[in-house]
């Protein structure tokens, strides 16, 4: 087992956190540089990184007035659970690299202001420590583990048993990184983890790579051990908890993923640390929302800054949005009570633009709150 603390620490505030980018300065302070290259960082030109912010920035809105809006509130429905908001903590590997309490600080933060959170299989907190603040408060959002496939079934059969007593209640799979990124800046400052960060939650030791003369590390050796559609048909077999897919960008790949009993979808492009030049997630998510259907549970991340992101977000079809590194920069800048902080403006935000848009819910932010041409990829 890992790190357990038995509570966050309780730290002050910096002064002029009006929005989600003031934790950005009192954060860098306050990690080495190799983790800000870490956390911040994407792949190659960084294109798809900065795309993913820029397209929200691109989408305007068009409000209506003088609606009766009392009585309004920012609930929503996921996979077949009232949430009190759309909102949830995007999993993030090994963050303890930001903040001694780590994934511990996030899930009392989440807790604190009702929203979801995703734990990563990289976590360097125990998952039962974790998952404790977020199953003692009943208001709490939903709870899910999120995996990367190991080609080792008696070790997924087992992390499968641990994560559903530990009471996580979906699985997210992802599958848009069988392999890293070329993620330049973590080369140019020489990034590793410190000795005493690890994925804790992932024990037993990886296969050794068994290769001949002349092949490919790449393809000859990690490749063959990545998931296929046969791993998702064993995941539903092993575990009785809902199975997401994070990463899937094409309709073709959600249709076959859904006739394979899949229940919903992450859509990302993991942050623009994957494949650079993919598509900012604003322009792959209402694609994928026209393919499948009103009825599959979509969520997105990637470049969430705003309440007007997530209003947003809403109208090109999301059922949720995943909030990502901002949430790691408030947690590096005051622990658990940053986080909190950080959610809390985010859901002021969200009820601040949807009063000044006439959306008394959430359900009123279709395509008609996306004024015409000002994105090329809004629902029409």
């Amino acid at each position: 087992m890992g790190r357990h603390v038995s509570a966050p620490a309780i730290e002050a505030l910096p002064d002029g956190l009006a929005n989600l980018a003031d934790f950005e300065a009192p954060a860098k302070a306050r990690v080495t540089e190799a983790a800000w290259a870490y956390l911040n960082g994407g792949a190659a030109d960084e294109l798809t990184l900065r795309a993913n912010r820029e397209a929200w920035d691109a989408i305007r809105l068009q409000p209506r007035v003088l609606r009766d809006l009392a009585g309004g509130h920012t609930r929503v429905t996921l996979i077949g659970r009232e949430l009190r908001h759309p909102i949830l903590l995007a999993p993030i590997a090994y963050q303890r690299l930001f903040h001694a309490d780590g994934e511990l600080a996030i899930a009392h933060a989440a807790a604190a202001q009702e929203a979801g959170l995703v734990l990563s299989a990289q976590a360097s907190v125990d998952m039962e420590a974790v998952a404790a603040p977020m199953l003692t408060d009943a208001a709490a959002g939903p709870l899910w583990f999120q995996l990367y496939w190991r080609d080792d079934r008696d070790f997924m059969r087992a992390l499968l048993k641990r994560i559903a007593a530990a009471g996580y209640q979906a699985l997210v799979l992802t599958v848009d990184a069988p392999v890293h990124g070329a993620r330049d800046r973590e080369r140019r400052i020489g990034f590793k983890l410190p000795d005493d960060i690890r994925a804790v939650n992932l024990g037993g030791v990886k296969k050794p790579l068994d290769l001949q003369p002349g092949q490919s590390a790449l393809f000859d050796g990690l490749m063959p051990r990545a998931a296929t559609w046969r791993e998702i048909d064993w995941l539903r077999s092993e575990s009785k908890l809902p199975l997401l897919l994070k990463g899937v960008t094409h309709a073709d790949d959600a249709r076959e993923a859904l006739a394979r009993g899949v229940s919903g979808f992450i859509v990302t492009n993991h942050g623009g640390r994957a494949l650079d030049t993919l598509p900012a997630t604003a322009e792959l998510l209402p694609p994928l929302r026209a393919a499948l259907g009103p009825d599959v549970p979509l969520l997105v991340d990637g470049g969430i800054r705003r309440g007007t992101d997530v209003l947003k977000a809403m109208a090109l079809g999301a059922n949720a949005v995943l909030l990502g590194r901002p949430y790691v920069h408030a947690l590096a800048a005051s622990g658990a009570l940053g986080v909190a902080h950080a959610l809390r403006l985010l859901r002021d935000e969200l009820e601040i633009a949807m009063a000044l848009s006439g959306c008394k819910t959430l359900a009123d932010a279709g395509p008609a709150l996306l004024w015409p041409g000002t994105s090329s990829f809004a629902p029409r």
